[in-house]
């Protein structure tokens, strides 16, 4: 009976994958690029965003969107993905997103992302993005990362890659609890601002509601002082 429920989610995970290629086969191109984002909404931190061509001849059951897998399940999607997709992955960071905003920090990620690739894509299925500055054509899409193959692959290469950064930055900085967290602005990463005040990594723009920049200014001086 397990083995007979394990098969049957297997086969549950590769019809999914089926029907985000079906999505993407609408589009009539041999190199279609995915492009996602991870880190616009936390406080602290890079936003990540990878752009990324599936081979046709390359099925991997469980491939969608990010957000909807375990950390256990991205991992492992990861190092699948990667093995055979043609991507390439941007970090925005901390200081350029302060200076033009998240929007315009991750439109020009996905433009360098899309730039990065081996070779030029036909067409590029965008999450949601419009106004991108890029010689590609290419088609925005609400959720795509739940609709396309190539934007869930690439949804879950900027998840783990910013999620691993985000562990690192836990090392440096253990008391805003980054490696659970992932600079997302929860009750206790709040509570650790509020007391220890911010970090270089935290977003000037992102936390002014909880620090002020003053202060801002003055942990940052007294954390440089003491390196």
């Amino acid at each position: 009976m397990k083995d007979s429920q394990k098969s049957s989610k297997r086969e549950t995970a590769l019809q999914k994958s089926e029907r985000l290629i079906a999505f993407d086969n609408t589009f009539g191109v041999d190199r279609l690029c995915g492009v996602d984002e991870a880190g616009r909404g936390p406080l602290a931190g890079p936003v990540a965003v990878c752009a990324c061509v599936m081979p046709k001849d390359a099925v991997i059951a469980g491939i969608d969107d990010s957000k909807k897998l375990s950390e256990i399940k991205r991992e492992r999607l990861f190092e699948q993905i990667t093995a055979v997709a043609d991507y390439c992955v941007v970090l925005i960071d901390r200081e350029t997103i302060d200076e033009i905003n998240i929007l315009e920090a991750t439109k020009l990620g996905m433009k360098k992302a899309i730039a990065g690739l081996k070779i030029k894509p036909q067409h590029a299925v965008i999450d949601a993005v419009k106004g991108l500055d890029t010689d590609v054509e290419y088609t925005p899409v609400i959720k795509a990362d739940a609709k396309s193959y190539c934007t869930a692959a690439a949804s879950i290469i900027a998840k783990v890659t910013r999620d691993r950064i985000m562990r690192e930055l836990n090392a440096q900085y253990p008391q805003y609890g980054f490696a659970k967290n992932k600079g997302y602005g929860t009750a206790e990463h709040i509570a650790a601002l509020k007391t220890f005040g911010a970090c270089p990594e935290h977003r000037r723009t992102f936390i002014k509601n909880f620090v002020v920049y003053s202060e801002v200014a003055a942990v940052t001086e007294d954390s440089d002082a003491g390196a």
